[in-house]
């Protein structure tokens, strides 16, 4: 089983710790700490070479080539895939996705 390596840019870090930063303000800050770290292993998980994945619904998207995933149904993760890495570039929820 093949891992590829998992690239995440500064834009996608600082999205995420704005969510973890909202569930702090909240007061809950085991469960933010949770949410980036599930967040993180999911992106690890991504990096599996046996799978493939499926090009954005998205037509801006679509044409530049990048590939979405939903994560836990409320957020959409926007990569580019190649046989070597994963470039993680966009951590967005799917409520901002239009199509």
């Amino acid at each position: 089983m093949g891992w590829r390596e998992v690239v995440v840019k500064e834009a996608v870090a600082h999205s995420i710790a704005e969510v973890a930063w909202y569930i702090e303000s909240k007061g809950l800050i085991a469960t933010a700490e949770r949410f980036t770290d599930c967040v993180y292993d999911f992106l690890i998980k991504l990096s599996d070479s046996r799978r493939t994945h499926a090009v954005c619904r998205d037509p801006a998207r679509a044409i530049l080539g990048y590939k979405c995933i939903s994560y836990k149904k409320k957020y959409t993760i926007v990569f580019l895939e190649t046989n070597d890495n994963l470039v993680i570039c966009e951590f967005l929820p799917s409520k901002n996705i239009h199509w």
